[in-house]
């Protein structure tokens, strides 16, 4: 019996929950397929099988919490071998049957010959169900997908990537299915007459739940709010986005115009970029700009490493590789960790006005609302403007009130009047 164990997590993370079973007690399983999915308070881990061999025992259930090194379940190797054995057994004693019936069928062994290497290459790569799975519905070659799980597990980000560029194999054309950026919460699927429903919280939300808290218990929490004419920056980027789009295969969204007048700002206000640690307070003399991703299971925050060196086409690039790598479940530790400043869009989901809670153990979030058309006073003149709100929550006992408000302010004129954003 090979023992099922939880790999390493990452740096401090020493549980998860056990999320997903991909196969039961008595199921077959090749080298590299994903047995169970985990959990963690960061990222989704999937662990492979490391030999062939059938699943002879589940030791947790879904929902367990399990740490590091734990045992989850028993692979019976021999039992691949046994079933090898016999059914050379059977061969042996069948033999002159089975050159009678191939005497039989002949006409239609060319066929199947052609078709047998085909399936053998394609069931020797190591994959995922999941990513079997897609590759079916999308007529996929998954023989032909680079993996980049653990081993060269091919994962369904890797098949969902081949998609748009890699060789397909010939299939009836797929149904184009609509996208939503966030399903909707689990407890909205209640049997008929069902007055609660109760479930187990995952370790991620759990996690979540306690930095929320520690958050606000541990900081002197303030928000400060003003108002932006997005009409400058939202005609610029409508005379650029489709030659960025063209020449550098980069969406121009208005998040880059963010990311680049607060690293403006931070470098006027350093202490809008600082953390206290003890009775000490750390500066930090390069930004890593916190994106906030919503996701299937959850928040999460990756961030751009040295957003303050990075031209804004690059910051757009990055921005949308991790979220993406968001959204597919495949965030690294790397991704998740170092991140000095964060900036949160809840405008995306129509968010008017709302007070974000800072990212512990940071110190400011920039919190961006709906762009919204509202009448406005210009030059004793009401004319109507692309507005937004934007909020700077921070802490107030290492940021002064009035450095608060003028980042805030900075940020608004950075926005109103692009140009400026170039003069570095």
């Amino acid at each position: 019996m090979l023992p099922i164990k939880v790999p390493p997590l990452g740096e401090s993370i020493v549980e998860a929950t056990v999320s997903k079973w991909h196969k039961k007690e008595g199921d077959a399983v090749t080298a590299g397929d994903t047995i169970v999915e985990l959990d963690t308070d960061k990222i989704t881990v999937e662990v492979p099988a490391q030999k062939a061999g059938v699943l002879a025992k589940r030791s947790k259930n879904e929902g367990d919490v399990v740490k590091v090194d734990e045992v989850l379940g028993e692979l019976d190797e021999a039992a691949v071998r046994e079933a090898e054995s016999g059914k050379r057994a059977t061969g042996q004693r069948e033999g002159g049957g089975e050159r009678r019936e191939a005497v039989a069928t002949a006409p239609a062994a060319p066929r199947a010959e052609a078709a047998a290497p085909a399936a053998s290459q394609s069931e020797s790569v190591k994959s995922s169900p999941a990513a079997r799975r897609i590759a079916d519905e999308r007529g996929i070659d998954i023989a032909a997908v680079t993996g980049t799980g653990r081993g060269g597990v091919v994962s369904k980000p890797d098949v969902l990537a081949a998609g748009t560029s890699g060789p397909k194999a010939p299939s009836a054309p797929s149904v184009p299915r609509p996208s939503a950026p966030i399903s909707p919460p689990r407890g909205n699927g209640a049997a008929p007459g069902e007055r609660e429903t109760r479930e187990k919280m995952t370790t991620r939300r759990k996690r979540i739940a306690e930095n929320l808290l520690q958050s606000q218990q541990s900081t002197a929490h303030l928000t400060t709010f003003n108002e932006v004419d997005m009409s400058a920056v939202t005609s610029l980027r409508e005379k650029f986005k489709e030659k960025v789009e063209k020449e550098h295969g980069v969406k121009l969204t208005f998040m880059p115009f963010f990311v680049r007048a607060a690293v403006m700002a931070l470098k006027q206000f350093p202490s809008v970029n600082a953390m206290i640690d003890g009775d000490s307070i750390v500066y930090r003399h390069y930004v890593n700009m916190g994106i906030a991703v919503a996701s299937d299971a959850g928040l999460v925050v990756p961030n751009v490493k040295d957003a303050d060196r990075k031209g804004m086409i690059e910051v757009s690039r990055e921005i949308s590789e991790v979220a993406k790598r968001a959204r597919d479940g495949k965030l690294t530790m790397d991704d998740l960790t170092g991140g000095t400043f964060t900036i949160t869009n809840g405008g995306v989901f129509g968010s008017l006005v709302s007070t974000p809670i800072l990212n512990y153990p940071q110190v400011g979030i920039l919190g961006l609302h709906k762009i919204q058309d509202r009448p406005v006073a210009i030059n004793g003149q009401v004319v109507i403007r692309p507005m937004m709100y934007i909020a700077l929550s921070y802490d107030h006992r290492l940021v002064e009130g009035a450095h608060a408000v003028q980042f805030l302010v900075r940020v608004k004129e950075l926005i109103e009047d692009p140009a400026a954003m170039l003069i570095e």
